[in-house]
């Protein structure tokens, strides 16, 4: 195996595509990722094939859909939930890197399930444990290789310094793969490092759009409490801030690589679980900011950034649509191991390598993207987006060239009952191609819990 064939992929939490200069945010202060972009590639349409974390996680690192894999909502942690391994019949990258010969490594958070445990197919593991507070500075909960230790100060801080001590102690005849999970652009957006607060204090946030209430549901109850709405700016400079902090820990990453002569060799790779909104439609959350669950852009949209030197070629924005199935399906091919997957268990994604290493266009690859979250599944064209909420079957269909803020539903309109069914066709011949049955999120009864708050549990 190729040393060559470095692989690192920071996996942030909450951190939406919109909220970076390379996506075209105009306040934000993010050089290091201004840096990978520019000599990289960016995806400008990639998205989550569910729009919150637990699911997310899994479908990265299994290739798989929740309705395959059967994780369909976020873990509670420090119960029976939380201590489950969810994904013990799947198959992760992980494993197949590590049978591939590759020394892998977690640092940061994981929320699959028994984070405290080393999961199989990492050698090292430093994964924030059991019911570990959220925020941005205290005193943490992680799992050195099994063994619960403390750590005081800013998370995204610890969690680098452990990502950088797998780089120092690693073997180095071995490649390698790092994932890094930071958890600093998730909620409560508080006590982020108050000189990176202080830089957005008098900042207009002009590209948040000024919404008003989402239509079609309400505000969840829960993600209501996340702040005051009087302090909505105070939020707004804590979370860019928060994007402001992992960049600086990228470029750690990014210069403890030069030092040890690994950059030419790594490729990095850039991303979130899911999107986020900051009052986007109104909605402060994700793809549970909202019930019914929602699939506005924000909440699917996702930042996508490749960088490797030798490899790929520089300074390009892809249009295609992808999602974290391509991406397991591309890291795959970049280590040599796609030949290694079992065919059987039927994979929706496919590899982009080709596309990154020619830099040519591939007029084969999809323009159509699929999400789901429970009992809530989604279709999205260029033009359209249809989402239906199962059992009771509502639809919704947006105009997204008409109406790109989602304002206006036209499903009921006669002139749309021929796309409608056209849709819907696509989307459950999709699903009924790729899902296992028993996991299904629309399956009679609703998915399997794993909390007590999933929108589905009775």
């Amino acid at each position: 195996m190729e040393n060559g064939k470095n692989i690192i992929v920071i996996f942030n939490d909450d951190h939406g595509q919109w909220a970076l200069p390379t996506y075209g945010n105009t306040e934000l202060h993010t050089p290091t990722l201004d840096y990978l972009a520019r000599t990289g590639v960016v995806m400008e349409n990639a998205f989550t094939p569910t729009p919150v974390c637990s699911p997310a996680r899994a479908s990265f690192l299994t290739g798989r859909l929740a309705s395959q894999h059967g994780l369909h909502d976020y873990i509670a942690t420090g119960d029976h939930f939380g201590t489950r391994n969810w994904l013990g019949s799947e198959v992760t990258l992980a494993q197949l890197l590590q049978a591939a010969g590759y020394e892998t490594a977690l640092s940061g958070k994981w929320h699959i399930g028994n984070d405290i445990e080393p999961q199989s197919g990492f050698d090292h593991w430093f994964a924030l444990s059991g019911d570990y507070p959220i925020g941005a500075k205290g005193r943490y909960r992680f799992s050195r290789d099994g063994v619960v230790e403390e750590h005081d100060g800013y998370k995204t801080q610890v969690i680098t310094d452990a990502a950088i001590r797998f780089l120092r102690n690693r073997n180095a005849e071995k490649p390698f793969f790092l994932m890094i999970g930071h958890t600093a652009t998730h909620s409560p957006w508080a006590d982020h490092p108050q000189r990176l607060v202080d830089q957005y204090k008098n900042c207009s946030f002009k590209d948040i759009p000024d919404d008003d209430a989402y239509p079609f549901g309400y505000q969840n109850l829960e993600s209501k409490d996340l702040i005051d709405r009087s302090h909505s700016r105070e939020a707004l400079s804590q979370y860019y801030a928060s994007v402001s902090s992992i960049d600086e820990s990228v470029g750690r990453l990014m210069d403890e690589l030069d030092a040890l002569a690994l950059r030419d060799d790594t490729l990095i790779v850039y991303t979130s679980d899911h999107g986020l909104c900051c009052g986007h439609h109104g909605i402060w959350g994700k793809g549970n900011g909202t019930m019914p669950l929602n699939m506005v852009e924000e909440s699917i949209r996702v930042p996508l950034i490749f960088n490797h030197p030798r490899s790929i070629h520089s300074s390009q924005r892809r249009s295609e649509y992808v999602d974290h199935l391509d991406l397991f399906q591309t890291l795959a091919d970049f280590a040599g191991v796609a030949s290694d997957l079992d065919s059987e268990k039927r994979y929706a994604g496919r590899s982009f390598l080709p596309v990154l290493e020619k830099g040519e266009s591939d007029p084969s690859w999809r323009r159509i993207q699929f999400c789901e979250y429970g009992t809530t599944r989604m279709i999205r064209t260029p033009s359209y987006k249809l989402i239906r909420n199962y059992p009771d079957g509502e639809i919704l269909l947006f105009d997204l060239e008409e109406d790109p803020r989602e304002t206006k539903d036209i499903a009921k309109d006669e002139a749309c009952d021929t796309l409608v069914i056209e849709l819907l066709s696509q989307m459950n011949a999709h699903f009924e191609r790729y899902e296992v049955s028993e996991n299904s999120g629309v399956r009679e009864g609703g998915p399997e819990p794993c909390n007590v708050t999933s929108p589905w549990v009775v």
